[in-house]
């Protein structure tokens, strides 16, 4: 189905959870919360994606996208027990941990466009104007997505100080 391998579904079917966890966390607490449920869920999910790319992807860029994809999310989970960073490090990890959400939705979003549906797909080719227009919107989600939280964290800040 949609010409997906069994290793393409172990790849699929690991890291899908991680879309509704990055959206609850989002709506929820305005950030993914690395030390929580939910958000060891959205690690190991993530992880497991970013890992099994390797055994199905074939184009070069996935190799990329899932390498900075991995080290995002090292360092987003890893950046809060840093000492000596305080509120830096909160920063860092949202906008590291945000920007796992972009690289896991790229893909995502293209592959969906260009297997949906099942034989007769939305896109065909890598410049349709209908796959660059997704992929431009989920950049300005992204770009919005962490000025707010920045802000958010900034008001957080300021309301602890006072």
């Amino acid at each position: 189905m949609f010409g997906i391998s069994p290793l393409g579904w172990v790849h699929t079917l690991g890291s899908l959870p991680a879309i509704p966890l990055a959206l609850y966390m989002f709506a929820r607490h305005g950030r993914i919360v690395p030390r929580s449920g939910p958000g060891a869920v959205y690690f190991v999910s993530m992880l497991i994606g970013g890992v099994t790319v390797f055994l199905v992807a074939h184009q070069p860029v996935s190799y990329g996208i899932a390498v900075v994809t991995i080290l995002l999310l090292l360092a987003g989970y890893g950046v809060g027990r840093v000492p000596g960073l305080g509120r830096a490090g909160r920063y860092l990890e949202t906008i590291f941990l945000s920007l796992t959400t972009f690289l896991l939705m790229v893909p995502t979003v293209s592959e969906t466009l260009r297997r949906v549906p099942d034989g007769h797909p939305l896109v065909t080719d890598l410049k349709s104007p209908l796959l660059l227009g997704a992929q431009a919107a989920l950049f300005v989600l992204l770009v919005i997505g962490v000025a707010a939280q920045i802000l958010f964290l900034r008001r957080q800040g300021k309301a602890a100080v006072s």
